[in-house]
């Protein structure tokens, strides 16, 4: 008996796509999670000098500003490679 055996095989496909959805949906969360830590080491370099119990106005500016920043480049490089992808016929 194997993994798949010990399914509904009546539901199988149906329980395929539900299966491939929550990956999905699972991966995006995993990048999303991995943007949000690649934003907060990057941009805490670049702007924080010293920590203290509040943020001034330059410094909370400048994070704003370099995650808006990060951002764009971020949706640029996909934006490019979605192109690319099209342009060569190729599929995700």
């Amino acid at each position: 008996m194997n993994f798949s055996d010990s399914f509904d095989s009546g539901s199988s496909k149906g329980g395929d796509k539900d299966l491939q959805d929550f990956l999905m949906v699972e991966k995006q969360k995993a990048q999303f999670n991995a943007q949000i830590h690649e934003f907060n080491e990057f941009c805490w370099d670049k702007c924080v000098e010293k920590p203290g119990n509040k943020l001034d106005s330059k410094t909370e500016t400048c994070l704003s500003n370099c995650v808006d920043r990060f951002i764009d480049v971020s949706l640029l490089i996909t934006n490019r490679f979605a192109q690319l992808l099209q342009k060569s016929g190729g599929g995700i």
